[in-house]
Parts: structure tokens; sequence; C-alpha cells
């Protein structure tokens, strides 16, 4: 029977399967997504959440934690400092879930694991060769535009002394 058992076992033992976890969530926190069989993405995401909420709470404690799952300093400062307050005013599901279709090789279901963070958007050139990363703008009042055109009647010194 399978009472109070509900710890996915993904054909792995105890270590194997924390080892693992351990490096999915590195991949994911260093390329913000992932690509993986769904029944891992599914034992992947408890467990990247734990490590974000971790990076909410901010403690010592917290720290530790998180590096006993890391291993990298570098890693849990970024934890800490660049993905956690991005999810300051969300409670938890921090991450997606997309599926992907089977593999071809195995037949295998695939999916995407993601961060749920605002991205830079990347525009590509019309002719796809260059791609280049799109700030958000804010929208500009009239009033400096107005200043810019009259900024631009002026001649530089440079171009009246070659007119003498």
């Amino acid at each position: 029977m399978r009472h109070g058992d509900k710890v996915k076992k993904l054909s792995r033992i105890k270590s194997h399967r924390e080892a693992m976890l351990a490096n999915m969530v590195i991949s994911l926190l260093t390329h913000r997504m992932i690509k993986t069989t769904t029944s891992k993405a599914k034992a992947l995401r408890p467990v990247a959440d734990r490590l974000i909420t971790f990076g909410k709470k901010g403690d010592l404690a917290a720290k530790r934690e998180a590096y006993r799952v890391l291993r990298d300093h570098n890693l849990v400062k970024k934890l800490f400092e660049e993905i956690a307050p991005q999810f300051a005013s969300r409670n938890g599901g921090y991450t997606r879930v997309l599926r992907l279709g089977t593999r071809l090789g195995d037949g295998a279901s695939l999916s995407l694991v993601e961060l749920l963070t605002a991205k830079p958007v990347v525009e590509k050139d019309k002719k796809g060769k260059k791609a280049k990363i799109k700030e958000e703008e804010t929208k500009k009042p009239k009033e400096e535009k107005a200043e810019k055109t009259e900024v631009s009647g002026i001649i530089a010194p440079e171009k009246l002394a070659k007119k003498e």
C-alpha cells in the first residue's frame, strides 16, 4: 500500500534524485528556463519554489538552506539579490510548466520549466541576423521634443568657422 508516500521517486534512489533535482534547479536559476521531461518538471517545481521563498525571507538561516541545495555562493547571492526581489508581491507559484510534446527518440513527454519574471524584450533585425535587446521605454512629454527642435536649429561653431 502507498499510504503516506507522496514522493515522486522518478526511478532513482534518494541521493540520486536529490542530486538531479539540485542540478536542475541550479540550471533553472542560471538560465531562467530549462527543457526536461514532464515528470521531472513536476518534481522540480516545489524545489524551485521553496528556494525562491528562502530568497524572499533573506535571513542567514534561509541563505544556509539555499546554499545546502545550490552549493554555489555566487548563485545564492544572485537568488537573494536579483531573483527573489522580483517575486516580492507574489505568494508562491514562481515557475511555469509548459508542455512541449514528445521526444523523438523514446516518446517521453517534454516540458519547459521557466521562471515567471519579466525578461527583457528581444527584437530581431528584419533579416534576422542581429538581435537587439529593447528596454521598455516610457513616453516622454511633448515639451522635451519641442526643446530638441529648437536646439537643432543652432549651428555648431566648427561649421561656422568653415563657412567664413
